[in-house]
């Protein structure tokens, strides 16, 4: 009897150090890769007419990223990624201003360039939804085009910058984009606390005091995503149990390329679909957003409409997409006043979340809590039986 004990309790020891096993990798280790951060104001210009260029340099071991942030024309964020640590960003501002010449600005060596993207905050809709259903029609107002708003200068803040801007500079309502650079793995404090890499930086939209021309106005934002042999073409959307970090959603999308077999990807945008209808949010003021499905657009119009683009890409393939925000029976943008979105973007691939110890903890307490009983029940028949003795009774 006492060896058949000891034997279970192996056993039981047996299936205990896998499950220890896999909850220590959850939680332990983790990525420390860092990267050096600098920042730089229009390159090699002390005040170019027409809007801002920023450069934020994030050099790793044997890489750099290259990240510019431009307001010449419409607002644009461009990516690009070298696979030496010494890459730099050289501007001609002749041809730069021009705005009709490509090669104004180039990444040398050009040799080292792995890959590159760039997103265009193109145009802002809206649209009268007066029978609350969320489907944008004939009803849109005249759109807010971006690249003929008027553009503040940027706000900066270590690696965090500020753009704001409206129709006149003394316009009430302010359309801003706060881009943030990352040197090490974190996740922001804010909602939707989107998960980021060192590879990665964040974008967040705001739409602030805007006078809305229905009281049942519904905005839209279009986004333009280019890209030399790769740009994002496809959003593909993964499923979650967690919803940890951004209550009620449970799924992120991802703006990738179209590649052949695989499932690294060069370049990301990343977001939640969700929307936030107040600067500093509770689970009320939640309002989800979708997208619609990227489609082929007009390189020339693309480059047109943002000077970064013309200067970087002599050719350039062009994806574009509407981002709707609010459902039907969500609140409509006047009773507010305020939205904001927010969007990874990255080289390599997506960060994912792990399983959180809230939910480890929850399945633990789920499935350990009979696993206790059975284990219970079963050292309580164990002891019993050796109480009871092993002789055998004899037979009358």
């Amino acid at each position: 009897m006492a060896a058949r004990v000891k034997k279970r309790c192996r056993t039981s020891l047996f299936f205990l150090f896998p499950v220890f096993g896999f909850c220590s990798s959850l939680f332990t280790g983790g990525h420390n890769y860092q990267r050096k951060l600098s920042v730089q104001m229009n390159p090699g210009h002390p005040s170019p007419p027409g809007g801002d260029l920023l450069h934020v340099r994030a050099v790793g071991e044997n890489d750099t990223l290259h990240y510019l942030f431009c307001s010449q024309g419409a607002p644009t964020l461009l990516l690009v990624h070298t696979n030496t640590s010494s890459s730099t960003v050289k501007v001609n501002w002749t041809q730069f201003l021009d705005r009709n010449i490509s090669g104004g600005l180039e990444v040398e060596p050009k040799a080292s360039v792995l890959y590159s993207m760039a997103v265009v905050f193109s145009k802002l809709l809206e649209y009268d939804d007066v029978n609350d259903t969320a489907q944008p029609s004939s009803s849109f107002f005249p759109p807010y085009d971006l690249q003929k708003f008027t553009w503040s200068h940027f706000n900066l803040s270590g690696s965090s910058s500020l753009l704001c801007g409206g129709q006149t500079a003394a316009q009430r309502g302010r359309f801003c984009l706060q881009l943030t650079v990352f040197d090490v793995e974190g996740r922001a404090q804010a909602w939707p606390r989107l998960l980021h890499t060192a590879n990665s930086s964040q974008v967040e939209v705001r739409l602030v005091g805007f006078t809305p021309r229905s009281n049942h106005s519904r905005f839209l934002l279009e986004l333009l995503a280019v890209g030399g042999a790769y740009p994002p073409s496809r959003v593909q959307v993964h499923e979650s149990i967690d919803d940890e970090y951004t209550p009620s959603i449970f799924r992120v999308s991802r703006w990738v390329p179209a590649l052949s077999g695989g499932s690294d990807v060069p370049g990301f945008f990343q977001w939640k679909p969700v929307s936030y209808r107040q600067p500093q949010p509770v689970l009320e003021d939640a309002e989800p957003c979708r997208n619609s499905e990227p489609l082929p657009r007009s390189s020339q119009a693309a480059a047109a409409a943002s000077g970064l683009l013309r200067a970087f890409y002599p050719e350039a393939q062009v994806f574009g997409l509407n981002m709707s925000f609010g459902l039907a029976g969500e609140p409509f943008y006047g009773s507010t006043g305020f939205l904001s979105w927010t969007m990874l973007a990255g080289v390599g691939s997506p960060p994912m979340d792990a399983i959180s110890l809230l939910v480890v903890c929850m399945m633990a307490v789920g499935l350990g809590i009979p696993l206790v009983f059975v284990l219970l029940g079963s050292v309580y028949v164990c002891v019993r039986r050796r109480a009871a003795g092993t002789g055998y009774e004899p037979i009358n």
